[in-house]
């Protein structure tokens, strides 16, 4: 008796031991804060894949940058020494250039417009164009739309931006731009600018208002303009081949979880946008809400023009006219 007794023990031992070393621990991470919608968006995938898996596999989440900037994270998770990564589209076109196209300046209506093109065959079809570099992206989410922060002047039209230097993120689309808006451009990792803004290393910056909030940006700047300029999704990456390593039904619940985490990111973003100018006026920051659009469309003639080219009008006027 006392023998089957010291079995049973060694035997239950031997599972619980078993069950605990069947965990498959994962990274993830973001260059803005927890409390962004970047990190609930984290946050609850890690919750979903731990959930959907029974705790086979266990997500950490790494804030602020700690693991480097978005185009660090992404090349580690192309490399395979990062498991996952959640990143802006900012850096994205240096690995997959295919999806340069979704930064083309005032190419979405509104949030509704690039949500539907994003989540029907036009977004479905740029997802596929990952597998080739080393990446399985899961889904898209969201960043929202940019807007112009400076701690020199009111920015009413493109003429009150000549001379200004403007962090731009690493993406040649943008450079090229905001390049035609006489902006003075100086690509740069998320994590550095905050410093570089409080130093006067740059005049300003642009980002979408859940990033400026998180980012607490309106303690380093003054003058925020709602110009809109730019829809900036983000995208969730997954190394391919430790992916592919997933079994069928593993695949579904991190492809299932990355759409959960996507609705949580994207109602944070609703919930910024309705709430943010106003917080950012009670912080003290100079909010511009008349921004004359037709002018800066206008003094991007020649540089959509350019893009036309690079991308064909066919591609472009099919996502600026997706129903």
């Amino acid at each position: 008796m006392k023998l089957s007794k010291l079995f049973l023990a060694l035997a239950a031992g031997l599972v619980m031991g078993g069950s605990a070393f069947a965990q498959t621990t994962m990274k993830i991470s973001i260059s803005t804060s927890q409390n962004s919608h970047q990190g609930i968006a984290i946050d609850t995938f890690a919750k979903e894949v731990e959930k959907r898996t029974n705790g086979r596999y266990k997500v950490q989440t790494f804030y602020n940058g700690a693991l480097g900037g978005e185009r660090e994270s992404i090349e580690a998770v192309q490399l395979g020494t990062q498991e996952l990564a959640f990143s802006s589209t900012g850096p994205v076109p240096n690995f997959v250039p295919e999806t340069k196209i979704l930064d083309v300046p005032f190419l979405f209506r509104d949030k509704a417009h690039a949500r539907a093109v994003l989540d029907g065959p036009i977004g479905a079809e740029m997802l596929t164009k990952f597998d080739s570099k080393g990446f399985k992206a899961l889904a898209w989410a969201e960043n929202g739309f940019r807007h112009m922060t400076n701690s020199k002047r009111e920015v009413k039209s493109p003429d009150d931006l000549k001379g200004l230097k403007m962090r731009t993120m690493e993406n040649p689309v943008h450079i090229a731009a905001y390049k035609g808006f006489g902006i003075v451009t100086t690509p740069m990792a998320f994590p550095e600018v905050f410093t570089a803004l409080q130093q006067g290393t740059v005049d300003g910056q642009e980002n979408p208002l859940s990033v400026i909030i998180a980012a607490k940006f309106d303690q380093v700047q003054k003058h925020l303009s709602l110009t809109g300029h730019v829809y900036s999704p983000c995208i969730w990456v997954m190394n391919k081949a430790m992916f592919d390593k997933l079994s069928p039904e593993d695949q579904k619940h991190f492809l299932d979880a990355a759409k959960e985490a996507t609705k949580a990111n994207r109602a944070r973003v609703d919930e910024d946008d309705a709430k943010g100018v106003a917080d950012l006026r009670a912080k003290g920051m100079n909010v511009v809400e008349n921004v004359d659009k037709a002018k800066f469309v206008k003094a991007l003639a020649t540089v959509n023009a350019d893009f036309e080219k690079q991308f064909g009008k066919a591609n472009i006027e099919k996502i600026r006219n997706y129903k």
